[in-house]
């Protein structure tokens, strides 16, 4: 069936993929974005836009982990006040489908096992551990060392920074609404995006961003840490496919389906550092021991939900992916 769909942040880097996805696939996608003047947090432009539509992908965001706490009001403000605009102007207009842009940072730090206590949730790494080069979370129990693992949508969220506060609080005013309206909402927890048309030299880009620009001017990737902790690189264009898998989808109304987005394959920051400096010719990536408060050790998905029930599956080879974003450009 042919859809007319509303698409928040539709002119941003994932919302211009899914755009693209959906007119691939024979939908007509309507943009809503703040850089064309019209603010998702404007309940009379949100409700102009809803007109005529079957559903919802919501992709507009403030995102990244910011620079401090300071950022904290914006975030709230773009994240959580857009997404409260957007659902009470869909359950006046009677839409009721949504899919919404989660992120895995909703879990904090990844899955972790401990050879005697088992599967453990590693309490916020401490300030001074970090300073004295001491990276991996230790086991609550016994203080020993953990293997990190892939996390499941089972897991319980534990967002350790703002940026992740807001977007498990859209989750929640997305269950509120699917509840109160018995419409259908669907969270795709994007694991580390990456890809042409990616957001550049701004505090809120990717690391794969940032470290493209270093390469382009010359300089090395300055990798934080000792370049070990884990992360799953997904590749944007099955991002926008997931998206509109999802969208053409049925499944029950009155509740929210939660499901990771990710390739299936943990790769270390220093090894996606690497790669990109080899498709670039050079430098070599740096390893700085520098670190980021809010930052989390490992996280690396299970998107095996969204293949069973959904049937996606990642297409984009991690090593095509980074030669392409190499050579893409802004």
């Amino acid at each position: 069936m042919v859809m007319r769909l509303l698409v928040t942040g539709g002119a941003g880097f994932i919302g211009s993929h899914v755009v693209r996805a959906l007119r691939a696939r024979g939908h007509e996608p309507v943009v809503l974005d703040i850089v064309e003047g019209a603010d998702v947090r404007d309940p009379v432009a949100v409700a102009a836009a809803l007109r005529g539509v079957d559903a919802v992908c919501h992709q507009a965001a403030k995102v990244g982990l910011g620079v401090d706490f300071a950022d904290a009001p914006g975030y709230v403000s773009h994240n959580d006040l857009g997404t409260a605009v957007l659902l009470a102007a869909m359950a006046e207009a009677g839409v009721r489908d949504l899919v919404l842009a989660g992120s895995m940072v909703v879990y904090g730090e990844g899955r972790y096992e401990c050879p005697r206590h088992g599967v453990v949730r590693p309490a916020a790494r401490a300030q001074a551990d970090l300073a004295a080069g001491r990276f991996e979370p230790r086991c609550t129990e016994c203080g020993g060392e953990l293997r990190p693992g892939l996390v499941g949508e089972e897991a319980p969220a534990d967002p350790r920074n703002v940026y992740a506060t807001t977007k498990l609080a859209q989750e929640h005013l997305a269950a509120a609404w699917a509840r109160s309206t018995g419409g259908r909402a669907v969270s795709l927890r994007y694991h580390n995006v990456y890809g042409p048309g990616m957001p550049r030299d701004t505090p809120y880009a990717g690391v794969a961003a940032i470290f493209r620009s270093a390469l382009e001017r010359g300089q090395a990737p300055r990798v934080f840490e000792d370049g070990r902790q884990r992360r799953d690189f997904v590749h944007v264009r099955d991002v926008a496919a997931a998206n509109v898998t999802a969208l053409e989808a049925e499944s029950p109304g009155g509740t929210l389906s939660v499901f990771n987005v990710g390739s299936g394959t943990p790769r270390t920051v220093g090894e996606m550092a690497a790669a990109l400096a080899r498709v670039h010719g050079g430098p070599e990536p740096v390893v700085t021991g520098e670190y980021r408060l809010g930052d989390v050790r490992h996280i690396t998905a299970s998107s095996e939900l969204l293949t069973k029930e959904l049937n996606w599956r990642p297409q984009v080879d991690f090593a095509a992916g980074m030669a392409e974003f190499s050579r893409s450009g802004a």
